[in-house]
């Protein structure tokens, strides 16, 4: 008998009144903008009367680096949250919204799996409360007076072979990284060359993740770097007078979503920056309401721990002033198999061997964490094929590295599945252990911050960058950006910039190929590798099997 698949399950769910999941939290309906009966966002005006409340305690949700085989750190999130409820604790959960790029491209959907997801599942890999598109066009605004202002006389200089503002899409659509604009003659304003990002590589994305309030959002959103000068001096988006209308087009954007899991337990999912070109963080909004509304907020931080949990703990958690009490890293044994050089295709045989030496990858990843004061735990995310001796390898490996790995069934089980995992985790949280410190100090100097990340998190021989961006680095810091922290784009499956480089390599070059400052934000991107801010779509997009039915249903989201 076939197994029953995500969209499936999550349309037989017993949801219940979106009011009644935030009664629950001791959000009162007033506070609640409804978007139909199953998804609300949380008024600015009550986010704004709990500053007083004390902090639950903030639990990450981390990874070792992807494989095709999946891993389930999403599914793996979820499971824990309902998992603590079941415990009798007051949990609540905060992901990311997912992008349509990834959704019609190689994912079909990311709202977790099996018993273990959030619903409304459609709506929220689809347009869910419009966030995503009042993000993309608040940042469009931007791009259309950038080019209006220099078609009506241009009054600020701008240079215009040194526009820095791209525009944005949030699809992958690779014929668009480098595009033309303005051709056909006088009237649509002067030929320049331009591109394009997705929209969760936006800096108004990380911005939005970023903003403590309103007033916090439009003072970013001033302070965002457009275009210079001839002589090289910046100009801003509030030279340019977009941060305004910006604002306003982000005002309901920066309220966070309250949705909730399978077993009705509240789930927060807000802002969606990617992890391998952006921050991969959801929006401190979000975790801080939670946070003064739950007793345990668990959040996840995108793809593995050496970019998700590294830019979780030196960009959101330095910025916000957040002290994570734990750790949770996520693996699977057919994922550690081929870490361990196992096809794909032989993943269902049994190799004991082949996980032991995979393990090396999740070794790294736990070392990673536990380096910046966190105490870890991993929680292994069972497959059916997965033999008691592979479990066993995998947990013998764990605890010689000091910490624990338990074996949880989340995806099949609810929270039945992950109980163990709650009860160990609720008391890893409370022990006091962590002692949280970033990688680095906001006045080491810029490229030392990224071969600092390259060599302790990667464990890269060196970064390699040649004087162009070395020169603009140390530009930036007499411009006084030199205490901003580091965004590493870099590929997720591999500590190297080789994505077929898995497991635990060592003593390889990281090159640095592009610099770019995000002064709204906070923070400077090193972009590295070959990796793409607008992705292109695979040779068979998941577009191709997502329909709608005879009765009116989505089919082929996942």
């Amino acid at each position: 008998m076939s197994q029953p698949s995500d969209i499936d399950i999550a349309r037989a769910a017993s949801k219940k009144p979106i009011m009644e999941i935030g009664a629950g939290l001791g959000v009162p309906a007033e506070s609640l903008q409804p978007y139909g009966h199953d998804k609300a966002k949380v008024s600015a005006e009550f986010i704004k009367g709990l500053e007083d409340r004390p902090d639950g305690r903030l639990i990450l949700v981390t990874a070792i680096n992807p494989t095709p085989a999946g891993e389930g750190k999403t599914t793996t999130t979820v499971g824990l949250g309902d998992g603590l409820n079941r415990i009798g604790k007051k949990a609540a959960i905060c992901l990311r919204e997912p992008s349509l790029g990834p959704c019609f491209g190689m994912k079909g959907g990311a709202a977790g799996g099996g018993r273990a997801q959030v619903v409304p599942m459609e709506d929220i890999n689809l347009h869910f409360t419009g966030d995503f598109h009042a993000i993309t066009s608040a940042h469009n605004l931007l791009s259309a007076m950038i080019d209006n202002h220099i078609y009506w006389g241009n009054g600020l200089g701008i240079d215009q072979r040194r526009i820095v503002w791209r525009r944005v899409l949030d699809m992958n659509d690779r014929a668009l990284r480098q595009v033309t604009t303005s051709l056909g003659g006088v009237a649509n304003g002067f030929p320049a060359e331009a591109g394009f990002d997705i929209t969760v590589a936006s800096e108004i994305m990380a911005i939005l993740c970023l903003a403590k309030d309103a007033g916090d959002l439009e003072r970013r959103l001033g302070d965002i770097v457009v275009a210079y000068t001839r002589d090289k001096a910046p100009i801003t988006c509030r030279d340019i007078k977009a941060d305004g209308a910006m604002t306003v087009l982000l005002a309901q954007a920066l309220q966070p979503n309250l949705v909730q899991t399978l077993e009705n337990n509240p789930a927060f999912i807000h802002g969606g920056p990617f992890a391998n070109i952006a921050h991969g963080c959801n929006s401190v909004m979000a975790t801080r309401t939670a946070l003064k509304l739950a007793d345990y907020v668990v959040t996840e931080a995108g793809f593995g721990a050496d970019l998700g949990a590294e830019k979780f703990f030196d960009i959101k958690c330095r910025k916000a002033g957040l002290k994570p009490a734990a750790a949770v890293i996520v693996a699977t044994v057919r994922a550690l198999k081929m870490n361990g050089g196992v096809a794909k295709a032989d993943l269902g045989v049994e190799n004991v061997a082949a996980v032991e030496k995979g393990c090396a990858n999740l070794a790294r990843h736990i070392e990673n964490v536990q380096g910046f004061g966190i105490p870890a735990i991993v929680a292994i995310n069972r497959f059916y094929t997965d033999t008691d001796g592979e479990l066993e390898a995998v947990q013998a490996q764990v605890a010689a590295l000091g910490s624990e790995a338990v074996v949880c069934e989340h995806w099949a089980k609810g929270s039945e599945g992950t109980e163990e995992l709650a009860k160990k985790v609720m008391a890893l949280a409370e022990s006091g252990k962590a002692d949280f410190k970033p990688l680095y100090p906001d006045e080491m100097p810029l490229f030392e911050k990224i071969d600092t990340i390259c060599k302790k998190i990667y464990r890269a021989g060196a970064a390699h960058a040649d004087k162009k961006i070395r020169d603009q680095l140390t530009a930036w810091e007499k411009e006084g950006y030199g205490n901003l922290p580091v965004c590493m784009a870099k590929t997720q499956y591999s500590f190297s910039t080789d994505p077929n480089l898995r497991g635990a390599p060592e003593g390889f070059e990281i090159p640095v190929r592009e610099v770019r400052l995000a002064a709204g934000a906070g923070f400077i991107v090193a972009i590295c590798g070959e990796i793409m801010t607008m992705p292109g779509l695979p040779r068979v997009p998941s577009a191709e099997s997502i329909r709608m039915d005879e009765e009116g249903l989505v089919q082929g989201l996942f």
